[in-house]
């Protein structure tokens, strides 16, 4: 797609926003840089809500969103089929959505942010704050979403040798490492429907006053999921779905 058609489709795709989402943002922008990750290969920015002020004493919170062109071409090069207006409006509304949030002085997509971007250590193989994900999306209770991992929240009182979850309404289980004592990373194999991305176990103890004032070794495994059966009623199966 050309600079002035990836223009035009933003400006259609800002057209079908209600109004009330754009108070405050002083104009939708398209730039042709290209925002590569300082550090991370193949990881682009590929929009940006950039405050203008601040609210207080200055007035009420002002921004202006911007999307890069050349991060979106960038993407669209490494990967056939890549889906032009789709990236463009959840890039849209993602930024829309940090506006509204300074505004409301809700920070949650901030932390978001930070969740993913701990997330793409932990893929690169660096250190990484094992607790990361609690920042992610939680469609159910103990259950968190980061881009396409997800990951499972399981506080346990000590060593053990087999938990099991749901997932999509089957539930599984598997048998826990005996090196793998918490905290732990498990990466499950073996599910019906697995997701794009991976499917983590985090194997935790509950905290302790003194956990606050030491580092934890992560350890991490992967282990093969049993399937047991349906979900038991009351049990919620799950559903699923850089930008800055």
């Amino acid at each position: 797609m050309r600079l002035d058609a990836f223009r035009a489709l933003v400006r259609s795709l800002a057209g079908d926003v209600p109004e009330e989402y754009f108070e405050g943002v002083l104009e939708v922008d398209v730039s042709p840089r290209t925002m590569p990750h300082p550090t991370r290969a193949d990881v682009y920015t590929l929009g940006e809500c950039i405050p203008v002020t601040h609210g207080g004493a200055e007035g009420p919170v002002q921004s202006r969103v911007v999307l890069y062109y050349g991060s979106f071409a960038a993407l669209a090069k490494d990967g056939p089929g890549f889906d032009w207006r789709g990236e463009a409006r959840e890039t849209l509304w993602h930024e829309l959505r940090h506006h509204i949030e300074w505004r409301a002085n809700a920070p949650d997509l901030e932390a978001f942010d930070r969740a993913a971007e701990q997330n793409f250590a932990r893929m690169d193989g660096e250190g990484f704050d094992p607790h990361f994900y609690l920042e992610g999306d939680s469609p159910v209770a103990d259950v968190y979403q980061v881009d396409d991992d997800w990951f499972y929240d399981l506080v346990v009182r000590g060593p053990v040798d087999e938990v099991t979850f749901v997932w999509h309404g089957r539930r599984y289980a598997v048998r826990v490492p005996p090196d793998a004592a918490p905290p732990c990373y498990l990466f499950v194999e073996g599910v019906d429907d697995p997701p794009e991305g991976d499917l983590v176990l985090v194997l935790r103890r509950k905290p302790r006053l003194f956990d606050l004032f030491r580092d934890t070794a992560l350890t991490e495994a992967e282990v093969q999921a049993e399937r047991l059966g349906e979900a038991a009623d009351g049990e919620k199966a799950i559903d699923s779905g850089r930008r800055n």
